[in-house]
């Protein structure tokens, strides 16, 4: 596993990451929540610490699970039954306390990121209204006609439309296209949107979440299931 270890105690940090080494591992040790947010995309899991110099573990659990499903084990001093609860509430995948037992500490991650991999079967054609998107074929018909997007258009109409009717966020549209959020830059993305809807000609299929993102048609409560597609 791709691992990396957020604690600013080095010696432990230190001495945890070659235990990890010695186990055929390759961990990462970092103090910064804030390196976690810009690299994420390189780890399998990561083994976090909730006292950091730089952002609250809470916090950080919050904004990570805004780009990422990346599996978390906490590995904290604090053996408070409150502070396990908000850290599993927030996003963590587990809560283990200082010092862990190295197997279980392996056991436990493994099991986390085998839970991650279990994804279910892609949708591949999404339908709405005379919009029909071919997501394999890179294709968008629109009353009948065949719509060119470019590559961005495109990667932003699929994760918009993996789940119809539910509000994506700013910062997952940014890291799913351009492949880390916290480098990418809201203009773009705004920017591809507006060209995004230009191309649609349907001002109703992408709506504006002020102060949180993007939604693909209705609210999902409101939607009803296509019969070819199975999506709405």
């Amino acid at each position: 596993m791709r691992l990396l270890v957020v604690d600013d105690d080095k010696g432990f940090g230190t001495a945890l990451v070659g235990a990890l080494t010695a186990n055929r591992h390759h961990a990462v040790l970092t103090a910064r929540g804030t390196e976690l947010l810009r690299t994420h995309n390189n780890y399998d899991a990561v083994i976090l610490d909730l006292t950091l110099p730089d952002i609250d573990g809470i916090q950080l659990l919050r904004q990570l699970r805004q780009l990422d499903p990346l599996p978390v084990l906490v590995l904290t001093a604090d053996t408070n039954e409150r502070t396990a609860m908000r850290a599993l509430r927030n996003g963590a995948d587990d809560y283990m306390t200082k010092p862990p037992r190295l197997g279980e500490l392996i056991a436990r991650l493994e099991r986390a990121v085998w839970r991650s991999t279990r994804t279910p079967t892609p949708t591949t054609t999404v339908t709405t209204g005379d919009v029909r998107i071919d997501l394999p074929a890179r294709h968008l018909d629109i009353g009948g006609s065949p719509t060119q997007l470019t590559r961005t258009q495109f990667e932003l109409l699929k994760v918009l439309t993996e789940q119809p009717g539910t509000a994506v966020s700013r910062q997952q549209l940014m890291d799913r296209v351009w492949g880390n959020a916290f480098l990418a830059t809201s203009r773009s993305l705004d920017v591809h949107i507006s060209a995004l809807r230009a191309k649609l000609a349907r001002p109703d299929l992408i709506t504006t979440i002020r102060g949180y993102g993007y939604r693909w048609g209705p609210p999902a409560a409101t939607q009803q299931p296509d019969r070819q597609s199975g999506v709405a």
